[in-house]
């Protein structure tokens, strides 16, 4: 018997990924039951610090529920969450609980489902021009935002899953997405850019990334540092900012908030250049270039919003993933290294690459070719963009 075959009775208690969401958002300490594998639990799981996770799999409920296993069991008197890839699985193990008297609940549509929440949120702090909203993927931590105006809106790093998220929520708001904009070449999720181009949509992607092969089957705009977009006479200036990749570029909105893309986050800095044969001392060396000439140049008062936060991160009293870059000099020793001191600690506990990145690559360049299950599959692992755990984040 495997995991995919098993199925729980139609009646357990269950909970929406949704709500789940609600539940972590609000602070609550909830008690996460894995029942996939070791392996499967290692390489990707829902996380989150005000989450108690335990990994105990599914056969290991099959010669029934005994002391000894219910003590493998998140700790607390609260309602337990059971989660699997697909919810067969943890349903079976809920019915074996719920019989034992235990109160939990199955996730419904197991991680593919919790793959698929999708908040959007106002970002209070940009006193700019129009709204900037702040798009959460909480499943892989990635951020992308859109800017509305009175009669326009651009979107900054779409995901092509949630391509019609956006139309919609622009239609409902009674504006026209005229730009889908980049901040580089994705090795963590399949972009969104072409797919919104097929829609109308300009698509937009930086000068300097066009050198490592892009081959698109659209018309494309690019960006050089210090070029202006207008998206309702609100300026968007992209300023280039390479280390990550190297054609990494962030956006500067109307003077007031840097979308930093994969360069700087709220709790770390960038990993080094994908691209790259080791991601070596050179790609470091530039990222730290980026950070000191580019970035941190800006005014204190100057909002970063970033491509990513992992589960360190935490959110502001609004809902979003943002500090101003006042905040980020006084918390992050990385910002007050010298050069040769930030590339030696880098270099000395570089975090692994986001999962099949090779393939999400080849896709973002052109050079390959998913539908949309096979772009959700590949998307499907653990946040390797913004690391929590490193000796630059002081954690």
């Amino acid at each position: 018997m495997d995991i995919e075959s098993l199925t729980g009775p139609d009646d357990v208690a269950s909970i929406g990924p949704e709500a789940l969401q609600d539940r972590i958002a609000r602070g609550d300490r909830v008690p996460v039951l894995d029942v996939r594998t070791e392996r499967e639990y290692d390489k990707w799981r829902i996380e989150s610090e005000r989450l108690d996770d335990r990994n105990v799999p599914y056969y290991e409920f099959f010669e029934g529920v005994d002391d000894e296993l219910l003590a493998r069991l998140p700790p607390g008197d609260d309602e337990l969450v059971v989660v699997c890839v697909k919810g067969g699985a943890s349903a079976y193990v809920v019915g074996l609980l719920e019989a034992e008297g235990i109160a939990a609940v199955n996730l419904d549509g197991g991680l593919n489902k919790w793959a698929q929440v999708y908040d959007a949120v106002e970002v209070s702090g940009y006193e700019g021009a129009g709204t900037l909203v702040q798009y959460q993927r909480p499943s892989s931590g990635c951020l992308s935002y859109m800017l509305v105006t009175e009669r326009e809106a651009a979107v900054v790093d779409p995901l092509r899953a949630f391509t019609d998220r956006y139309l919609e929520d622009a239609q409902a708001w009674g504006v026209e997405v005229v730009y889908a904009i980049d901040t580089h070449v994705h090795a963590d999720h399949v972009s969104g850019v072409r797919a919104l181009a097929a829609q109308g949509v300009e698509a937009v992607i930086p000068e300097p990334s066009v050198a490592r092969g892009v081959d698109y089957d659209i018309d494309y705009t690019t960006v050089a540092d210090g070029d202006v977009l207008s998206v309702g006479g609100v300026s968007i200036r992209a300023i280039h900012t390479p280390g990550h990749t190297s054609g990494m570029t962030s956006y500067l909105v109307d003077d007031r908030v840097v979308l930093t893309g994969d360069s700087l986050f709220i709790e770390s800095v960038g990993t080094p250049d994908p691209e790259g044969d080791e991601g070596g001392a050179a790609a470091v060396g530039l990222l730290y270039d980026a950070l000191q000439q580019q970035l941190l140049c800006l005014p204190d008062d100057v909002l970063v919003a970033p491509g990513h936060f992992s589960d360190a991160a935490e959110p502001t009293t609004d809902g979003t993933y943002t500090a101003t870059l006042g905040e980020l000099r006084d918390r992050m020793p990385a910002l007050g290294m010298t050069r040769e001191a930030f590339v030696d600690s880098f270099l000395s506990d570089a975090p692994p690459r986001p999962s099949n990145f090779e393939e999400i690559i080849a896709i973002n360049l052109g050079r390959a070719s998913a539908d949309d299950d096979e772009a959700f599959e590949l998307e499907l692992g653990p946040n390797n963009c913004a690391v929590s755990e490193h000796p630059l984040t002081g954690d």
